[in-house]
């Protein structure tokens, strides 16, 4: 899980270019000599799909391996975070709601009207992409997620992976004491019943 930029935009009227108030970038998976065509091309998507996303509305959209979760408000301050397919998006929209609304409150609402608003390395932004990488970190619900799969894999052995070498579960099944014998009938008609619904 990666998140690749973080930028946020004023939305325009019309057909205008909505400008770049401030950004973040790990461009540190690609090479070198692509980095800047990466970041360029990221500046394309984020400036195309704010101008296409309505005022009020988030959306996910989906290019090769990465998704852009962009969200633009009511009052046209608008976010995009650039992540692979891996990272939630409900992160990255909280990521997004959290940053704009401190980015509002900074600029005092000036990035509305005056380009000296405009701050393309925004401190909080830059640490934000830093302390966000790992979503379990930035988010409490992601954190008990990640926890709860990690018991999973941990319960999800196999019955046979538990049993002794040479030890068949139906031989349990007619050694144990604590099934009864209708809860023994069940066992059996239900292997019968799933067997013969095996699609070769």
């Amino acid at each position: 899980m990666k998140i690749v930029a973080i930028q946020f935009l004023r939305a325009e009227q019309g057909e205008a270019e909505p400008p770049i108030l401030a950004s973040a970038f790990d461009l540190n998976s690609f090479s070198y000599f692509k980095r800047s065509t990466v970041r360029d091309m990221i500046n394309f998507f984020s400036r195309t799909f704010i101008k296409r996303t309505p005022k009020g509305q988030r959306q996910s959209i989906q290019h090769e391996e990465y998704n852009c979760h962009v969200y633009v408000r009511q009052d046209g301050l608008a976010g995009i975070v650039v992540c692979d397919q891996e990272y939630p998006p409900r992160v990255a929209f909280a990521l997004m709601n959290k940053f704009l609304e401190e980015f509002h409150k900074e600029t005092n609402g000036e990035w509305r009207t005056s380009p000296n608003a405009a701050n393309p390395d925004w401190a909080p932004l830059v640490k934000a992409l830093e302390d966000y990488q790992d979503p379990s970190k930035a988010d409490k619900i992601s954190a008990i997620q990640k926890e709860l799969d990690e018991t999973t894999a941990v319960l999800s052995k196999t019955i046979d992976s538990v049993l002794e070498r040479g030890e068949k579960l139906d031989d349990l099944v007619q050694k144990s004491q604590d099934l009864s014998s209708q809860s023994k009938v069940f066992y059996k008609q239900a292997k019968k019943t799933n067997s013969c619904c095996v699609l070769m």
